[in-house]
This record gives C-alpha cells, structure tokens and sequence, in this order.
C-alpha cells in the first residue's frame, strides 16, 4: 500500500508538472513574466500587490490570480486598485496546482506585462507545486520570527526572491532580518532578498525596479 501511495503521488505531481510548462511556454509566447507569490497567512502577499501596482502604474500592466480558501476579499482590494484579478477559491485545498491557473489563463489579456499568482498562505504545500511562473517569491513577515527559513526550507530552497516583509515592524520585535536572510541563504544562495514596507513604502521603489528588469531579461531571453 505505501508503494502504491509514493506512485500516485508521483505521477499527480506528474500531470502538474507537465501543465505548468505549458503554462510557462504560453506565457512566454505572450512575453508575461508570471510571478508565484508564497507565504504565510498575513505576511502581506496583498498589501505587497497594491503597493506594486501604484508603483508599476503607467509603466508596466499587471494582473493578479487569488488563490484562497474562500472569499473574493483579496481580489476585490486588487480591483480596487484598477487591476484585473481572478479569484480561485479551493474550498479547503492548502496551495493552488498549475490546472487551477490555466483555467483562468484564457481570461488573461494578452496587453499585460506581469501576471502576479497570490497562493494560499501557507509555507509547505505550495513550495510542492509549479504554477507555470517565472519568478517564484516567499514573503517572511517580521512578526513570524527570524528562524522560519530553517524551519521551512522546501519554500525558500525553491524561490529566487526572499521578501522580508513589515520592515517598519522590525524595531519593535525580537525580529533580526539578517538572521532570516543568512538562514535562507544557506538553504538557497541564488536568492536576491528585499527587506520592504508595504505600508510605508520601504524598499519598494527598488523591489519594483527589479521586477522591471527581470521583465526586460526574461524578454531578451526569448528573442
């Protein structure tokens, strides 16, 4: 029976796999660079994309996946800011799977630039499962604690960017952001890591600027 179990899980993961590249290829073909956003609940994923999507006004077009339990909360803020968003609610499920977004992908314009994939909050299923994106982001909010990396380290070995998140928080918590940023380098030293606000703008010029540039590359990459 355990035998049998590791097979079928192989071969989900599988089939996840296999959609999520052709999710990617038709991105790429669209020149969208996908963005797969992974937390914990409240580390600011939300805030983060509102902020964003100030910043990239006029500059860049972005659109935005939800993926949560239930409610359409998250992606009525995101509308509120003037960018389309779709909500994928997984009635219990813990992460979003690669056939949930393509579901949604002919909805997306072609006219767009990022497309942002909120994930459920959690830092363990999702680390598991591609969605088709470019860039894959975990957010570490100071309130959390420093020693997170260590204690979840599939989420960081797999992403290129570590956000650590309510900067402005970090004088009043026992909250080192060196500590969590050499923690999740020794798990993954590609990681580029931004220390940002979303409040009161931190670090956000620049997490915006570096989104603009991976854009750009990504494109020259496909010409």
């Amino acid at each position: 029976m355990t035998r049998k179990d590791v097979l079928v899980r192989r071969d989900l993961l599988g089939t996840n796999k296999e959609i999520a590249a052709g999710i990617r290829k038709e991105l790429r073909r669209r020149g969208i660079l996908a963005v797969n956003l992974l937390s914990s609940p409240g580390s600011g994923k939300t805030a983060l994309l509102e902020a964003l999507a100030d910043r990239l006004k006029g500059r860049c077009r972005m659109a935005v996946v939800e993926g949560d339990i239930e409610t359409e909360r998250d992606a009525e803020r995101i509308r509120a800011r003037g960018v389309a968003a779709w909500q994928i609610t997984t009635g219990g499920a813990c992460h979003l799977e690669a056939k949930m977004v393509a579901k949604v992908l002919a909805d997306v314009p072609a006219a767009i630039d990022f497309l942002f994939i909120e994930n459920v909050g959690n830092l363990v299923c999702p680390a598991g499962f591609d969605l088709g994106e470019g860039l894959r982001c975990v957010l570490l909010s100071s309130p959390e604690g420093d020693d997170k990396p260590a204690k979840y380290p599939q989420a960081f070995a797999t992403a290129d960017v570590l956000l650590l998140t309510k900067s402005d928080l970090i004088p009043l918590l026992p909250f080192d952001p060196d500590r969590a940023a050499r923690e999740a380098l020794a798990i993954n030293p590609r990681l580029k890591v931004f220390c940002v606000s979303a409040l009161r703008g931190e670090g956000m010029d620049g997490l915006a600027a570096f989104f603009v540039e991976a854009l750009a590359a990504e494109r020259a990459a496909r010409a």
